[in-house]
């Protein structure tokens, strides 16, 4: 089997139960998602495998679940089956309070930067509010599976605890934000 289909020759791409234009904000807000997962691949290497097992773990776990969500944005079928569950939403809850609990508190804005796997983490929150911010698109224009924007937007809230807890892990303090400088 090739890898390569033609069939996106024409602009077009198949959705799970119709045919759209690649730049169609459904194709968008699963693009986006799919980049994330990239993003969060990139974050996992840059991890210790005996300190951050915890982390790893959980990033694994969020790669699989991204790819139910851009699964379940690509599907348009009436009685679609969805993969997206409540369930994730709460496993993240919990993994945000163990990380957020890891490190100090904060009275400023916090920046990027610190340890490398850190800033990877704030790199993978910014693209997830990215895909957050089409899929809140694309609710304006469709209906959606709820769980979806939820667990978009309290993933986020995991990536910046977790990049603040390693930050805290390797004894680095976070960067933070200073107006005018």
């Amino acid at each position: 089997m090739n890898i390569y289909t033609r069939k996106g020759d024409t602009g077009k791409t198949s959705l799970i139960g119709a045919s759209v234009h690649k730049d169609h904000i459904r194709v968008e807000a699963y693009g986006t998602v799919d980049e994330l997962n990239s993003v969060v691949g990139q974050a996992i290497v840059t991890l210790n495998e005996k300190e951050d097992r915890d982390i790893i773990e959980d990033l694994s776990r969020i790669q699989h679940e991204l790819f139910d969500i851009g699964g379940d944005l690509a599907n348009v079928q009436e009685n679609a089956n969805f993969q997206t569950e409540e369930a994730y939403i709460d496993h993240l809850e919990k993994r945000i309070d163990e990380y957020w609990s890891q490190a100090p508190s904060i009275n400023a804005f916090i920046l990027p930067g610190g340890d490398k796997t850190s800033a990877a983490l704030h790199q993978c929150r910014t693209v997830c509010r990215r895909a957050e911010r089409r899929v809140a698109s694309l609710m304006d224009e469709e209906a959606l599976h709820p769980p979806i924007l939820k667990y978009l937007n309290r993933l986020s809230d995991l990536f910046f605890a977790s990049a603040r807890a390693i930050n805290a892990r390797r004894g680095i303090e976070d960067v933070t934000y200073q107006p005018g400088k």
